[in-house]
């Protein structure tokens, strides 16, 4: 088996997880080899790029209103998507434990939504955002996975994650440091981006506070999801089956005819006689048939 042939069975074989960083893994490479390409050629990929991302300006989102969902699939350097997998990989395991795949991929765009709308209403309201509000944009996996990480520690507060260096650490203290380090991180360099996390991670929290109500705040997106899955899913073939008398002639039709109608008269009688127990297998079926 081919290295390509493995990757399109893990593929295939694994659950929304592993296909989720399989996507993202995909986008990556194709972007990068894009970007490769453009350089060779001294040209500008950025402007192409800037299609996938998320824009802050109110205008340009409009005109690119299939950004909120695309931009959280686009990463362009090497660190923020294997950080960002890697994340996606530990938590979404943990996540699994106590909620469905559907749920994790229906969350991973909630997420990624709320994480996009906080950016843009943020860059559009603070005054601090005000001078790169025009062009800056969005990308990456990060808000949708804040969302993951802060709903499983929400969910399961005290279980635990072995971190390097440091040893088991409960859940609750990993998603409350990540949401601090965004908090007080809003006015540096990437305060876009941490506004992003923490809108994920608002719609984490809100998932698991529903979810204890017994709201699904996901059901639509699943719905949806479900709804293009099965518009393009193959639909079985229906098997005719050709009556056998079109090959028999009339006389032997009538022949078989009577012959099975003796035939059931008779189990008809057996059943009288010793009840429905009695009938072996092969007189069931015929009873059946005939009906």
């Amino acid at each position: 088996m081919s290295i390509i042939d493995n990757l399109k069975l893990t593929f295939k074989n694994g659950n929304s997880l592993i296909k989720l960083i399989y996507l993202n893994v995909t986008v990556f490479l194709l972007v990068n080899i894009l970007l490769i390409v453009f350089r060779l050629f001294n040209a500008d990929a950025s402007e192409y790029i800037h299609w996938l991302a998320v824009p802050s300006n109110v205008g340009n989102l409009a005109r690119h209103f299939w950004t909120p969902v695309t931009y959280m699939f686009l990463h362009t350097g090497f660190s923020h998507i294997l950080f960002n997998m890697l994340m996606l990989f530990w938590f979404g395991r943990m996540f699994l434990a106590y909620y469905s795949e559907k749920q994790l991929l229906s969350l991973y765009l909630l997420g990624g939504l709320g994480a996009a709308l906080v950016y843009v209403v943020a860059y559009n309201i603070f005054p601090y955002y005000s001078a790169v509000a025009y062009y800056s944009v969005l990308m990456g996996a990060s808000g949708s996975i804040m969302a993951i990480v802060v709903a499983t520690a929400v969910r399961a507060p005290n279980a635990e994650m072995n971190l390097l260096l440091i040893g088991r650490v409960k859940l609750i203290y990993i998603a409350l440091a990540t949401v601090l380090i965004s908090v007080f991180s809003l006015t540096g360099k990437n305060g876009g981006g941490e506004m992003a996390h923490l809108g994920g991670a608002l719609t984490g929290y809100l998932f698991v506070v529903f979810d204890k109500k017994g709201t699904d705040i996901t059901l639509f997106i699943t719905r949806v999801l479900d709804f293009f899955v099965n518009l393009f899913r193959p639909k079985p073939k229906l098997k005719a089956t050709k009556f056998n008398a079109q090959r028999m002639s009339p006389e032997e039709y009538n022949q078989n005819k009577a012959r099975t109608e003796v035939e059931i008269d008779r189990i008809l009688d057996k059943i009288k006689t010793s009840g429905y127990e009695s009938l072996n297998a092969e007189e069931k079926r015929k009873l059946f048939e005939k009906k």
